[in-house]
């Protein structure tokens, strides 16, 4: 029988739409953001050339990846969601390394039955649904998770919403379930063409050192068969 999570958050859900707006880990501590940030890539994270593309789209280093969304990292090139699962994988064993409990409870699907549990909270009607949406739907009384478990193909066979109702009540989610909690701004890409300031020069420098330090780790690093050759 399948897990009961995974029933929750299956990836045709409203849920599952909205948690690729919203970042990949969530009440991760300072410490632990900042630990992240100190190993700029860390070793064995990808490619060269894929953490050149990471770095040359204003994604800094791990801890930024860490705050970042599914949709933005997805956005750069030569990137999906299978590197963008990828990368939530090689997050999530850096972040269990130093913080216990976090393999179980910074998972992909622990932290969607949070931001389901919070749903839970808020009735249906917090949504930009209009009454008579709210009847036809059957969601009198009902709260967003009742909404957020439902698939967008379900809601289309109703007539009652099109797909650009569906486009906005994920946001709603999005933006709801994102409330009060802290966003992680990505550094403007392309620095180089733009006008130098010190901010932007010390910025450059340091995306310099730390893309050395992968060419080195890189160079000494034994070469791998397999899982690196798939994400190259």
């Amino acid at each position: 029988m399948p897990d009961p999570s995974l029933r929750t958050t299956k990836p045709e859900s409203l849920l599952a739409e909205a948690c690729t707006r919203l970042p990949l880990f969530e009440d991760l501590t300072e410490d632990t953001i900042q630990r992240l940030s100190a190993s700029g890539y860390g070793r064995g994270f990808l490619t060269a050339s894929l953490r050149a593309r990471l770095r040359k789209a204003g994604f800094r280093d791990l801890g930024h990846l860490a705050q970042s969304t599914p949709d933005e990292i997805a956005k750069v090139r030569k990137f999906g969601p299978v590197r963008v699962e990828a990368v939530r994988a090689f997050l999530l064993d850096t972040i269990a390394r130093a913080l216990p409990g976090a393999r179980e409870r910074q998972t992909r699907d622990a932290i969607a039955e949070r931001r389901l549990a919070r749903l839970r909270d808020l009735p249906a009607d917090r949504l930009t649904l209009h009454r008579d949406e709210i009847v036809a739907l059957g969601l009198q009384g009902a709260t967003c998770a009742d909404l957020a478990q439902r698939s967008r193909l379900e809601l289309l066979r109703t007539g009652m919403l099109t797909s650009s109702d569906l486009d906005r009540l994920v946001a709603d989610l999005a933006q709801v379930l994102g409330e009060g909690r802290e966003v992680c701004q990505r550094a403007a890409p392309d620095l180089a063409e733009r006008p130098d300031t010190e901010a932007r020069r010390a910025q450059a420098s340091r995306a310099a050192l730390l893309a050395e330090q992968d060419r080195e780790w890189e160079a000494a690093a034994p070469a791998r068969i397999g899982h690196r050759a798939d994400l190259a």
